[in-house]
């Protein structure tokens, strides 16, 4: 008997070895999560409203476990953007149109049919942002096998947890701290009271190793906190396809309780960019 249990505890040392060095090497080899389709039932949506989908059927697709890394970017691009440097955090200060260019670049290093046709010489006639300079015209080819960035409802389809969503507020916990960095818990000490900018600056505020938190239902990090990311969508009424302002998702570590909630949606200029702004990638197929 006390060989059997020692067996069965060296396998299990065994397990949590395996499991911690895939974790560790997962977003280097551009893991990517399975979600199986299903109805949408996340107790936080309506039946009806605008932006706020619930009883809708979501098609299968692959999402990124991880934000894209700056390890990632640099295999595309020799550039890094981001205010914060280091080995496993996330790419920031992107727009939404270097997010798209990024996805068809890394689609044709992996022999990908890219996912977007971009036309920067051509004007976008369904941007309506008079501030936005770039205004690039981007189309999409849906039976492309390449990256591209989650439709809205993809996000927070898989946020919740897919078809076994557990109805958390935030992706994957009620408790903000055990899923997320945010202003609170990103910089030194731990900050309380209500949002405050000069505070979060002078706690020495950042973002955070992809990965370092719990993760969702289904295996995916960060979808609350760390970085906000860029999705498709236009930030606009329900089966209109033109706006001001593109759909960003997940809060960021500077951004408050509110904002990680896995139905809170922000908007931001496609060509805006900032040390909170990243994406996470999506597949329809691999």
């Amino acid at each position: 008997m006390n060989r059997i249990i020692g067996m069965v505890c060296v396998l299990s040392m065994l397990l949590v070895t395996s499991f911690t060095e895939d974790r560790m090497g997962a977003a280097e080899e551009h893991f990517m999560i399975f979600v199986p389709g299903g109805t949408f039932q996340h107790p936080s949506f309506s039946q009806s409203g605008p932006g706020l989908e619930r009883g809708v059927e979501v098609p299968s697709f692959y999402i990124g476990a991880y934000e894209v890394t700056q390890e990632e970017w640099n295999e595309v691009y020799e550039d890094n953007p981001s205010a914060f440097r280091g080995k496993g955090l996330p790419v920031e200060g992107v727009s939404w149109y270097a997010a798209v260019e990024y996805c068809n670049k890394r689609s044709l290093l992996e022999g990908l049919e890219p996912y977007y046709v971009i036309h920067p010489q051509d004007q976008d006639s369904e941007n309506y942002n008079p501030n936005d300079p770039l205004q690039w015209s981007v189309t999409i080819q849906p039976e492309a096998n390449g990256y591209r960035l989650p439709t809205v409802l993809e996000w927070e389809y898989a946020a919740s947890g897919g078809a076994g969503s557990l109805g958390f507020r935030y992706s994957g916990s009620h408790n903000l701290d055990e899923v997320a960095w945010y202003w609170r818990n990103s910089g030194t000490r731990y900050l309380t009271g209500d949002w405050s900018w000069p505070l979060i600056e002078n706690n020495n505020s950042q973002t955070r190793p992809v990965g370092s938190k719990l993760p969702n239902e289904l295996g995916i990090y960060d979808m609350s906190g760390n970085v906000r990311e860029w999705v498709q969508d236009w930030m606009a009424d329900e089966g209109t396809p033109q706006g001001v302002y593109r759909i960003v998702k997940g809060g960021g570590w500077i951004g408050d309780l509110g904002s990680h909630s896995i139905e809170f949606r922000g908007k931001f200029e496609p060509s805006g960019f900032g040390p909170d702004q990243g994406f996470r990638v999506v597949r329809s197929r691999l």
